[in-house]
């Protein structure tokens, strides 16, 4: 018996995990109506290969039983119950690739019909995975062939209008259930992770996932897909990674790669953080998951990194504030055509929010003036005070000490602490040209994944290495004391 006593509790896992993804689905409407299409259909794909793969040992296995040849018609039979999962999975992507054809050639649609599609699939998927676990036993072979050469089966071809089509290589590695090959699945899907063939791996885990709900890599595996979209790194992989490490944290949140998982999610939102005169959703939600990072996991020693982090996605908040309190700046001061309570509650924001702003004299400053426009002197002195205090390098210092000594104000001392901070560097041409062309805004983020890395190299000896070692997990003390997914260096008869 595969699945053991521990199906119901992983059928419940499912059960949650539905919730989980319809949940995220619903925080990810900011997303593009295209990117969340692509989303949708990259799910559906991996599910009906899971389904295929299993209809395909179960075939197999019924070709010398007469009595079994007409299961497939059969929806009460495992095999009857995959083939029409099957079905509709292929029934959900046509219908997601009819919006996509809407939204490609600008025909008219309902957002709705998006979110009611991510409802669809969502409760298919938590079915399609359901059903994958329960049908097991059907694809059961008790000896076991683990560490016995694997012949591996090339596609079969048939060609139709030029397209190359038939098995996978890895059907019956993912079809069959056998005792020890969720170990073989995790390394195979680890190297094809390697290679950059991100859908092969991610389906090899998937069925580790799906198929041995006892195995000890199950979590691992879990959290191997979710590095598997981020080394993918395409907007679409990215909105799955964050969503995939938030589902990995609701089960694990006291894992000791928690807060590892924690700082993905947020990098994850910060890859597709765009210039600050953008969209600042992706920002707020970086900001979000880095400020949780620094509340749940306190003593991390991630710290340090989490702390640079957070100054350059505030950097980018900041900036978003600041150019639009230039605007109202402009109309008011320059243009006087009024918007002086929009620049100043702006700018009060700034200085709320964002203490450890880049451009913070600028932005004291200019709500400094506002306030003189309007007579409150006392507002007025207080924050050209703070920019001779605590800027003392700034563009701005002496036009703040002409203004106070214009209004009969002290001119404080500069702040020792503070002596030796300079003001922002100005940005070369091609520096800003880049960046506007591109829409980057420079981030220090860790392109690699918890426990791979973007560029494998041989080398290295790496987190998942050590958890194939382990046979399925970590312990606390073999977690590398920094922000690195290496722990070590091979030596050459190790390669």
């Amino acid at each position: 018996m595969f699945l053991g006593n521990k199906r119901a509790i992983f059928l419940s896992f499912l059960a949650v995990l539905s919730f989980v993804v319809s949940a995220v689905g619903q925080q990810r409407n900011d997303s593009t109506p295209m990117q969340r299409l692509d989303v949708l259909r990259q799910k559906l794909e991996t599910s009906r290969r899971s389904l295929g793969a299993a209809i395909s040992v179960i075939k197999d296995d019924n070709k010398t039983d007469k009595n079994k040849k007409d299961d497939k018609d059969k929806p009460e039979t495992p095999l009857g119950r995959l083939t029409s999962l099957e079905k509709e999975a292929s029934g959900l992507q046509s219908d997601v690739n009819s919006l996509r054809g809407k939204i490609d050639r600008s025909e008219k649609y309902e957002i709705s019909d998006i979110d009611q599609m991510e409802s669809a699939v969502g409760e298919f998927l938590a079915r399609a995975d359901r059903a994958l676990v329960e049908t097991a036993s059907a694809r059961a072979n008790p000896v076991s062939d683990v560490g016995k050469p694997r012949e591996q089966k090339k596609k079969k071809c048939k060609i139709i209008f030029l397209f190359c089509t038939g098995n996978d290589e890895y059907d019956d590695l993912i079809g069959t259930v056998t005792p020890g090959r969720d170990k073989e699945l995790f390394i195979i899907a680890t190297r094809e992770v390697r290679k950059n063939n991100y859908d092969v791996g991610r389906l090899l885990f998937q069925t580790i996932i799906t198929t041995y709900p006892d195995s000890p890599y199950l979590p691992m595996a879990k959290l191997a897909v979710a590095d598997s979209f981020y080394l993918e790194g395409s907007t679409s992989a990215l909105i799955q990674a964050a969503a995939a490490y938030s589902e990995w944290l609701t089960f694990f949140p006291t894992h000791p790669l928690a807060d590892r998982v924690l700082l993905k999610i947020a990098e994850s939102e910060m890859r597709q953080i765009g210039l600050p005169d953008r969209d600042s959703t992706r920002a707020k939600r970086a900001e979000q998951r880095l400020k949780a990072l620094l509340q749940q996991y306190p003593n991390s020693i991630l710290i340090n990194d989490v702390n640079a982090r957070l100054r350059q996605v505030q950097d980018n908040l900041g900036l978003h504030n600041l150019f639009i309190a230039n605007y109202y700046y402009k109309q008011s001061v320059d243009l006087q055509k009024g918007g002086l309570k929009g620049a100043q509650s702006r700018y009060r924001e700034i200085l709320e929010k964002y203490p450890n702003f880049t451009f913070m004299d600028e932005a004291l400053f200019k709500l400094a003036v506002t306030y003189q426009i309007e007579e409150e002197t006392d507002q007025a002195i207080r924050y050209y005070q703070e920019i001779v205090r605590n800027y003392p390098n700034s563009d701005y210092v002496e036009k703040a000490k002409e203004q106070l000594q214009l209004m009969g104000a002290a001119i404080p001392e500069v702040n020792p602490e503070r002596k030796d901070v300079m003001p922002a560097e100005d940005k070369s041409f091609f520096q800003n040209f880049r960046e506007q062309l591109f829409g980057i805004y420079p981030m220090t983020i860790d392109k690699n994944g918890v426990l791979m890395t973007r560029d494998f190299d041989k080398t290295k000896f790496e987190l998942i290495d050590q958890i194939i070692e382990n046979q399925g997990d970590l312990t606390a003390a073999q977690i590398p004391q920094s922000l690195t997914t290496v722990i070590q260096s091979r030596s050459p008869q190790e390669k």
